[in-house]
């Protein structure tokens, strides 16, 4: 039912294909982004996220209603670019066998996984779409007048590069504060432990900014910066 709707919709123009391909590669990108922080983990030492039946691909173990579903269609529906997240992977940082060195490994590897993928889609994109394809990029200004294998094959690059772009600013909980933490001298870390529990608001306040704002806030111009880098990085 739900591909049947999503075919209607297409077809009369009520949701064009980008956003269906834009979302259908956010999902799984960003499952993959999370079961990397749990096998990771797992590797140092901390088996937290394996006896939580988190160490899967199936989408169904990772889905966040909000983050998952609700905000990457709304984003995506709305022009402002791809966002999303699944649910956290649990990782016990008191079990790895070196914490603070460690700690940082594991958070840094979801974006490291999405930077592979984006390399993975830029030699794709860059040896497997013919000339004349880009060329009509080209004229045209327009990446949906290619093919839906080429589109998918970008927006893979493009949806991936904004989660690891995003994901590395250095504000908890996103990935990029694991780096701040193991900066930050011993002897501050029980304030900045205090203090980080009221930090976890302000990613949230840039989404809202960005569905809110003008011309999609701070996310949308983070968006299309990083279109317009992706697009040179592809040769367009």
């Amino acid at each position: 039912m739900a591909v049947a709707l999503v075919a209607i919709l297409v077809r009369t123009h009520h949701v064009p294909v980008v956003s269906i391909i834009v979302f259908c590669v956010l999902v799984p990108s960003v499952i993959l982004h999370e079961v990397s922080h749990g096998w990771v983990a797992l590797q140092f030492g901390d088996d937290t996220a394996k006896r939580a039946g988190r160490l899967t691909l199936n989408p169904l173990a990772h889905i966040d209603l909000v983050g998952t579903i609700i905000v990457p269609i709304v984003m995506t529906l709305s022009g402002l670019g791809a966002f999303g997240w699944a649910k956290p992977v649990p990782v016990n940082v008191s079990r790895l066998r070196h914490p603070r060195n460690q700690s940082v490994a594991v958070s840094l590897a979801g974006p490291a996984v999405n930077l592979v993928l984006v390399a993975l889609s830029w030699g794709a994109y860059r040896y497997l779409v013919p000339a004349s394809v880009k060329l009509g990029v080209l004229y045209t200004g327009v990446v949906t007048v290619q093919p839906v294998w080429a589109q998918v094959i970008f927006f893979v690059g493009y949806v991936n590069l904004i989660l690891a772009v995003f994901n590395l600013i250095p504000l908890p909980p996103l990935d990029g504060s694991a780096v701040v933490e193991r900066l930050l001298p011993s002897r501050l870390l029980p304030g900045y432990y205090r203090i980080r529990p009221y930090a976890l608001i302000l990613p949230l306040l840039l989404v809202l900014l960005s569905s809110f704002g003008s011309n999609g806030g701070p996310l949308g111009s983070l968006f299309g910066s990083v279109l317009n880098w992706w697009g040179h990085a592809v040769g367009l």
